[in-house]
């Protein structure tokens, strides 16, 4: 029987890292980028103040579902203004209730697909109205 010896190689220098993140962004505190303090002990002003979108019950918007090109089918969300509401939040909550894709155009909401009764449901559960 043969009994064979394994040997590892030997550097001559060590590899010592004292912190996981040491020398990446991850390990530097976030600091403000106006007064260059540590973001905890930062006392400047928010950059912008949160907006104030319209109460959602205050807003109607009319649901309905055109034919595109080759039969398509998109549920068109319409008639909310887009400095009363915050259309994007909104867009990103139907899309998830529906489970397909969608964009903003021109005011309007538009899903992929024939949704209409899935985004009336949605809409009235937030609290708008709908024609």
């Amino acid at each position: 029987m043969f009994l064979s010896v394994v040997s590892r190689p030997v550097y001559s220098h060590t590899i010592s890292m004292s912190r996981l993140f040491a020398g990446t962004p991850f390990d530097i505190p976030p600091t403000c980028d106006r007064c260059e303090k540590l973001e905890s002990e930062c006392q400047c002003e928010p950059i912008e103040p949160a907006k104030e979108y319209a109460d959602p019950s205050k807003q109607s918007a009319r649901v309905r579902v055109d034919q595109r090109k080759h039969k398509r089918k998109v549920t068109v969300v319409a008639g909310l203004s887009p400095e009363k509401s915050d259309l994007a939040d909104l867009l990103s909550k139907l899309k998830s209730a529906c489970g397909a894709g969608g964009t903003i155009v021109e005011d309007q909401l538009e899903l992929q697909g024939d949704h209409l009764q899935r985004v009336k449901d949605e809409m009235l559960k937030i609290g708008y109205r709908v024609r």
